[in-house]
């Protein structure tokens, strides 16, 4: 599977209509970008089960912006709407392997009850 590029106006439709994403932030000019894409493309065809997608934080500033992306590129992966990682800095594939093989093992329910109680335990924003 071909990865997706993603935009302010289709990226929400993505996360929420897929069960697993994992977004790369990218630039073209960004050398390391450059260099960690054949690995993204070559996971993606081994997991039609996974979206692969891209964001050009150059033509994508403002999304780039909401997600605090301060380096590039950087990897977020979602699950059920969930962001199970993130991490700025190329992976190498056996990494990125070992990474989709976590995310897909894990058990949502378990994660969603962790966040609910990490957000029960933590102090008001103020």
């Amino acid at each position: 599977m071909a990865t997706v590029n993603l935009t302010r106006e289709n990226f929400e439709q993505t996360i929420t209509q897929n069960p697993i994403v994992i977004v790369d932030f990218w630039a073209p000019w960004c050398g390391p970008c450059r260099g960690f894409a054949p690995i993204y493309e070559q996971a993606s065809e081994s997991h039609a089960d996974v979206v692969f997608a891209k964001v050009n934080t150059d033509e994508e500033q403002e999304l780039a912006g909401s997600f605090q992306i301060r380096s590039i590129p950087t990897l977020m992966m979602f699950r059920e709407q969930v962001i199970l990682f993130q991490q700025a800095g190329a992976l190498p594939a056996a990494a990125l392997e070992q990474l989709l093989t976590r995310a897909k093992a894990l058990d949502m329910d378990e994660v969603r009850t962790e966040i609910a109680a990490q957000s029960e335990s933590a102090p008001p924003a103020s």
